[in-house]
């Protein structure tokens, strides 16, 4: 028996007739308020789908079902966490692009590396241990997401290094009468 994967054509192919199905008879003139609305409403629709006789399996999906399970694996004791995972060195700018939109962070972050998790309902971001951004996860990509007091805290960032940067630009010379070198060298007559 041969084994099937995403990379082999047929079974591409088999993907992509189940998405196309879903397009033209599920999704047409229907409306989500979030994931768990759509994952409802595709339960719903999927109870009504599976009763009917499919020409090419020469029966119904659900009186398959059974013999499909049988033939799976139990599931892992303990499930695996199926959020996004990423981790970054946060930029000037203290945003990070998840999944197509932005979030802002905390300044104090600014050169740090932060590790970012993002599941369907919450994007947050950690440096060294501390919660340093949370979010509420956008499904609209190029969104950009701030926490006011993300924006606060940039704003005293700046002002504060701004006069730091003034009181750097005066430097601590002695100034020096110039005529003490002419006397020095002697030059004066």
């Amino acid at each position: 028996m041969a084994r099937t994967t995403l990379a082999d054509p047929e079974s591409k192919g088999l993907v992509e007739r189940a998405n196309g199905y879903l397009e033209t008879s599920f999704l047409p003139g229907r409306r989500f308020g979030s994931p768990r609305d759509f994952n409802g409403q595709l339960a719903g629709w999927l109870s009504i789908a599976n009763g009917r006789h499919h020409r090419s399996i020469e029966c119904r999906p659900l009186d398959l079902i059974a013999e499909d399970r049988a033939a799976m694996l139990p599931l892992p004791p303990v499930l695996p966490d199926p959020a996004f995972r990423s981790s970054t060195r946060l930029g000037r700018d203290h945003w990070v692009r998840v999944l197509g939109s932005d979030y802002s962070v905390q300044p104090r972050a600014i050169g740090r590396r932060v590790d970012i998790r993002a599941d369907l309902d919450l994007v947050t971001v950690h440096c060294a241990g501390d919660q340093v951004a949370r979010h509420a996860r956008s499904l609209v990509r190029h969104r950009t997401v701030t926490d006011p007091a993300h924006e606060i805290s940039r704003l005293f960032l700046r002002e504060a290094r701004r006069e730091l940067e003034t009181v750097m630009a005066e430097p601590e010379v002695e100034v020096r009468d110039l005529a003490s070198y002419d006397r020095h060298f002697e030059v004066v007559p």
